[in-house]
């Protein structure tokens, strides 16, 4: 260990002759280790949120999706089909067709979005494993069938229970520009509800999944889809699928990820994060100007050892280092305590669920996930703030004169 820190450590620990050095040197170790605490657990809440969410929605959406690059379809033909499930560490691939549509029950209605799935869709994605209530089915031996999102069969009165529940779909003909009955200018489709899915309210409150052969009489599409969505084996080089579907498919089309699918998410997800961050840092940044009222009235109080070790050779560098580690060591202290209080909270949250979250959602307990690469952040600004905090007070002591004759 240099000299500079066993100055610094002999300083912080050893007592004082003004007790009210000591208050102010632990209270500045309090500040830096409550901020600590506040920033690894704030952004861990914000983990457990995002992974919850990004969950939720990857169970909607595929980690691909192939869509035109202009316009609204493209027609998917056996050869294409066959191209993109020949890729090493394609799982499956489902056509798709999506349709703005109005939804009719009695006397109740709703638009919604009606997505055509075929048989692989289930091997997408997990919606399969979302339903709340009955069944995921689109199609059974006597009618076509629909599986409807949860705020999509509220708004309809739907219940599953009743035998003579029929939905119409209604969605507008394309091309159809005069006609003598309204009714004609939609293609019409009956349809009974099979079960009820929950994923989150914003796909809740929009979907409903029919077979892909009923998507395409109420959309009048022949061999078109709006889409590909596509499933990876787990252990598969996503870059790797991902270079080889952009070659497969041509200038045409285009691939979407699960970010790009979901982009606006993951940008407001990140900007919260990094703001709660920034008003924190903030917070950390008040704690420590205590630091320098510390450090400044330590500098005052040793500068009989200033003197002393200027007098015997001692260099600006080395008073200066002394108290800029004095600095250093406080805000490390503080983030020891912080970090390790943070991460026994974050044990028990998760072992035993302490802070509840009020209200109804997926969950009943506030989520939470430790990353490292956050505790790396948290401890690159804790020192930066105390590298800032220290600076001054290590300058003045570093020139403060040689005053030997007044010892």
């Amino acid at each position: 260990m240099n000299l500079p820190w066993k100055f610094a450590r002999r300083y912080l620990f050893a007592r004082k002759s003004s007790n009210v050095i000591n208050i102010l040197s632990w209270i500045s170790v309090s500040g830096i280790a409550i901020g600590s605490l506040g920033l690894i657990l704030v952004l861990s809440v914000f983990n457990g949120f995002r992974s919850l969410v990004i969950s939720l929605y990857n169970s909607f959406s595929p980690e691909f999706v192939i869509v035109a690059a202009e316009g609204k379809s493209f027609v998917a033909d056996s050869a294409l089909m066959a191209e993109l499930s020949a890729i090493p560490g394609i799982k499956a691939v489902s056509r798709v067709i999506e349709e703005n549509a109005l939804l009719i029950a009695g006397d109740h209605q709703a638009i919604a979005i009606i997505k055509g799935v075929d048989d692989a869709y289930v091997s997408v994605t997990g919606v399969d494993q979302a339903i709340a209530e009955g069944f995921f089915s689109v199609q059974d031996s006597i009618s076509p069938q629909v599986v409807l999102g949860m705020g999509v069969a509220q708004s309809l009165n739907i219940h599953l229970q009743d035998p003579f529940a029929l939905i119409s779909i209604y969605i507008p003909k394309k091309n159809v520009t005069r006609w003598i009955n309204p009714i004609d200018a939609f293609h019409r489709e009956t349809v009974r509800p099979a079960g009820i899915f929950s994923i989150q309210a914003e796909v809740d409150n929009k979907y409903a999944f029919v077979s892909l052969d009923l998507a395409r009489r109420l959309t009048g599409y022949s061999q078109q889809v709006t889409a590909l969505e596509i499933a990876v084996n787990p252990r598969s080089d996503i870059a790797f699928v991902s270079a080889a579907l952009s070659n497969a498919i041509g200038p045409h089309l285009k691939v979407k990820n699960r970010y790009q699918q979901n982009e606006t998410l993951y940008r407001v997800m990140n900007t919260e994060k990094w703001a709660v961050y920034a008003i924190l840092t903030l917070i950390l940044l008040v704690a420590s100007f205590n630091m320098v009222g510390s450090l400044s009235m330590l500098a005052i109080e040793k500068k009989r050892d200033i003197s002393m070790l200027k007098a015997i050779g001692a260099g600006s560098h080395l008073i200066r280092n002394i108290f800029i580690y004095e600095g250093l060591l406080i805000a490390l202290t503080g983030l020891l305590l912080g970090t390790a209080l943070s991460l026994l909270l974050i044990l028990l949250q998760q072992r035993f669920a302490l802070l509840k979250m009020a209200g109804t959602f997926v969950i009943d307990a506030y989520p939470v996930e430790v990353h490292g690469s956050d505790l790396l952040l948290v401890l690159a600004t804790v020192m930066a703030i105390a590298l800032l905090a220290a600076w001054y007070p290590a300058r003045q002591a570093a020139s403060s004169p040689i005053r030997i004759e007044k010892y």
